[in-house]
């Protein structure tokens, strides 16, 4: 077994033994998604969702909501946490070089992710008629664009925060605004104009809206893509510059 893979193994199982964290990122969606499901306005199809019912789009924001927990929460933390113990600067004494753990987090997360996104969807199909994406290499993308955004926004706090309670409470700082604009408390398509158009360019949004466009077996919307490729480049680079092992 390679050091990648025994890392990455070894980060499932550290995960794993935080409740609360497997809690919010797997079965927390599950659960928002039959709470909201069982409302009665979430099943009425307002002319604004283009035939869609509300639950059908909340079943995309609560994987949206895991992959925002992790990102912005639970990456950075993790990361800034190690660092500040010594735990990458004894690894870079060993054959698991920080980077080779870097690679695992990120490896680990969004196998998290691709799971949670499995359970969500298998509850709602099954429970509410939650219709199966129309395009599911979109939808699968747009999943993989909308981790992007977010773990590198997440990496860029785990390399400036001093400590992983700071990257936890920044993370926590730009969660809800940004899931505000996602649609969590309101459909975007249902927001006044300058909320989506905000919105537009904001990474949770813009995954989500490229998840909806996937839904509905539409072209993706081009401002997503270069939007959430965006965040990806300026915060990838930003983090790769100001990552600090020690």
């Amino acid at each position: 077994m390679s050091v990648f893979t025994k890392l990455t193994l070894t980060e499932f199982r550290l995960t794993l033994r935080d409740p609360l964290y497997a809690f919010f990122t797997l079965f927390f969606p599950i659960l928002l998604v039959l709470i909201l499901g069982n409302v009665p306005t979430m099943k009425e199809a307002p002319p604004e969702l283009g035939g869609l019912r509300v639950i059908d789009l909340y079943a995309g924001l609560a994987l949206g909501l895991a992959i925002g927990i992790i990102g912005l929460q639970g990456l950075p933390s993790v990361l800034a946490t190690y660092r500040e113990r010594g735990i990458l600067r004894r690894l870079a004494t060993t054959p698991a070089r920080p980077a080779i753990l870097l690679t695992a987090q990120l490896v680990m997360n969004l196998i998290t992710v691709l799971i949670s996104m499995v359970l969500v969807y298998t509850v709602a199909i099954l429970v509410f008629d939650v219709p199966f994406p129309q395009n599911p290499a979109l939808f699968l993308l747009a999943v993989l664009l909308n981790c992007a955004g977010a773990f590198s926004i997440g990496l860029l706090l785990a390399g400036i925060a001093p400590t992983g309670k700071t990257a936890n409470a920044i993370g926590t700082f730009l969660f809800f605004p940004l899931m505000f604009f996602a649609g969590l408390w309101a459909p975007r398509e249902l927001m006044p104009e300058i909320l989506r158009r905000i919105g537009d360019f904001t990474p949770l949004a813009a995954g989500q809206d490229l998840m909806t466009d996937a839904l509905l077996g539409q072209s993706p919307a081009l401002l997503s893509i270069t939007v959430l490729v965006g965040y990806l480049l300026i915060c990838g680079a930003a983090a790769v510059k100001l990552f600090r092992w020690e």
